[in-house]
């Protein structure tokens, strides 16, 4: 049954991948025209950052909605640490996935960032809950504070009304499979340079969470009261401190490899 269940993995990931290499690298309206598409967007790979496309309550904020906070440079960034960092055979360019369409499917692990901003609605919520029952697996992060916590679940309830979201254990696999970080902090926004705080509003603790599918598996990685998308995005820059990215870059290096593998 371990061999039949791991076949089955593969068949998902190899055709989900397949499948989304056809449609290859587009756009979206919402594209930053300063950031060059890289010569190889179009390259077949094991694997793409998937960021979701998803309705905001602030629709019109950043021409495409919160879903657009530090794209496409976080993206790319992080796809070049995950080169250095792992034998992941890494697309140089992100995807963009549309919750409104069936596409979420093609794609073991999916990225949403303000989502203490989102509002989705009951077809898109249900889309996404059958995608990650499915075995898809989502990372949320940069989200702060009481307020943008309560936003984020609203939507949440509407996909797994019936799921607790729970703190990870520091002994959960996904905090080992590739390293291991028991010592965990905070990973603080780009405004740490000009504020000093580590925190935004009152998110003054940082959170991992998770909620688990009936195997115990997790389905949704919760970064709550951090910015590791900042801290991928800011990598290079020699006022952004180091330890705060290295970090970042290996939570989303575990955080990929363990949607791949469970």
């Amino acid at each position: 049954m371990r061999k039949l269940g791991w076949a089955l993995l593969a068949v998902f990931l190899l055709g989900g991948a397949l499948s989304a290499w056809q449609v290859g690298f587009r756009p979206p309206d919402e594209y930053d025209d300063d950031a060059p598409i890289p010569p190889d967007a179009n390259e077949k790979t094991e694997w793409a950052f998937a960021r979701l496309k998803y309705p905001s309550i602030w629709r019109r904020r950043w021409r495409g909605g919160s879903w657009t906070t530090d794209y496409p440079r976080a993206d790319r960034q992080f796809v070049q640490g995950v080169r250095r960092l792992s034998r992941v055979h890494a697309c140089s360019a992100e995807r963009v996935i549309d919750l409104s369409t069936d596409e979420i499917f093609y794609w073991p692990w999916v990225y949403a960032v303000e989502v203490g901003q989102w509002d989705l609605g009951e077809a898109e919520a249900a889309r996404l809950r059958e995608y990650l029952l499915r075995g898809g697996f989502l990372m949320v992060d940069d989200f702060h504070g009481t307020y943008e916590w309560q936003t984020f679940m609203a939507s949440m309830r509407r996909v797994f009304p019936d799921r607790p979201v729970v703190d990870i254990d520091d002994k959960d696999p996904i905090f080992h499979v590739i390293y291991d970080l028991d010592e965990r902090f905070q990973v603080p926004g780009v405004q740490y340079l000009y504020s000093g705080r580590l925190y935004e509003r009152d998110g003054i603790e940082p959170k991992w969470r998770g909620i688990y599918d009936d195997k115990g598996r997790i389905m949704v990685a919760i970064c709550h009261n951090m910015d590791l998308g900042d801290a991928w995005e800011w990598a290079d820059d020699p006022r952004y401190p180091e330890r705060f990215a290295s970090l970042a870059y290996r939570i989303g290096v575990n955080y990929i490899v363990y949607a791949m593998t469970h």
